[in-house]
């Protein structure tokens, strides 16, 4: 990857967060397209990138590593996050951190981020609330990419989808997206289990680890940190079930396990198939089809998933079932669910 690929990839995320209404966080991305240079041992690695810079998320990995210090209290940090900083002093202090915080920055690129954000369980709600119309059995819900496991309280938050309610209505967590078009077939989704898998899982309950969260919300989503703080509350109340593994292994086993007879097993992720790479796809992807073949209405299957096309920078919402007639997109979503647009 040549150095003027990396660059462009930092404006390709700014032009993203534009399209998700993120300025601050386009703003930083833009800032740091300027600002890094191999002055740095983060400036060095990030510029002589050996992977692809989008699909490996690199421009957020630095943005979280940033903002962190900027929730910490940085005076630099703050002022590039800073609602009102120009592009020209967004530039000037984020030299000043790179240089200043450099041996703290350089781990942030290791990983990608752990947007686990429960807002996308709008979008994955309305995929479960069209299996739940198509074989109306209690669900056993299996989420690979689970990061924290925020996503695995979907049985505890409450919704309005359109005007649809579903879930406990006295939930801290009460998620009303933006709807842009007709209300979906009123659906009360019922769930046997709920089990998830990552190969790291987060312990949202940890101080530090918490943090780490907090850091990938972007600068201008107060609300969210808000959301997360209280996803936070109610796994102290009661864990979710959260498993350390590979994916495509831990989906195999689960799909190896007996079924019980009037229950709809669904494997479920969100903004996570860009991070397995190509052979856990293709095995994910075969262990969903022979899994498929071999469902009946008595145990039904479903995979329902929200992942990112870049092209239109929103987010896809998808359906495949078991006896079914193959995949169905059934709306688009805001990268955090904040909006939601079915077809």
């Amino acid at each position: 990857m040549t150095e003027a690929a990396v660059r462009q990839a930092f404006l390709t995320q700014r032009d993203f967060c534009k399209a998700m209404d993120a300025p601050v966080t386009a703003r930083v991305c833009e800032g740091l397209a300027e600002a890094l240079d191999p002055t740095t041992a983060t400036g060095r690695r990030v510029l002589d990138w050996a992977g692809q810079p989008i699909d490996d998320a690199l421009p957020l990995r630095l943005v979280g590593g940033l903002n962190a210090l900027a929730q910490a209290g940085d005076a630099d940090a703050a002022v590039a996050f800073g609602r009102d900083t120009s592009l020209s002093q967004t530039v000037a202090a984020l030299r000043v951190v790179l240089g200043r915080h450099d041996a703290a920055i350089l781990p942030w690129l290791d990983g990608p981020p752990q947007t686990n954000e429960a807002g996308r369980s709008g979008p994955l709600m309305l995929g479960l609330m069209a299996v739940t119309q198509a074989f109306g059995q209690r669900i056993e819900l299996l989420e690979i990419g689970s990061s924290a496991g925020l996503n695995l309280l979907i049985d505890r938050f409450g919704f309005d989808l359109g005007g649809v309610r579903v879930g406990p209505q006295d939930s801290r967590i009460y998620i009303v997206p933006d709807w842009r078009g007709p209300a979906p077939e009123p659906a009360s989704p019922r769930f046997a289990s709920i089990r998830g898998v990552d190969v790291s899982p987060i312990d949202a309950t940890d101080a530090e680890q918490a943090a780490r969260l907090r850091s990938y919300v972007w600068a201008e989503k107060p609300e969210r940190l808000a959301r997360l703080d209280a996803a936070i509350a109610m796994l102290r109340d009661r864990p979710v079930r959260l498993e350390a593994g590979d994916a495509a292994d831990w989906v195999e086993a689960r799909l190896a396990e007996p079924q019980a007879a009037g229950t709809t097993r669904v494997v479920m992720h969100s903004v996570v198939w860009q991070y397995l790479g190509a052979e856990r796809q293709a095995r994910i992807t075969a262990g969903m089809h022979t899994a498929g073949s071999s469902a009946d209405t008595t145990r039904p299957f479903a995979w329902v998933r929200m992942e990112p096309d870049r092209d239109l920078a929103r987010h896809e919402i998808w359906v495949e079932m078991w006896p079914g007639d193959g995949p169905h997109r059934i709306g688009l979503a805001h990268a955090h669910g904040a909006w939601i647009m079915p077809d």
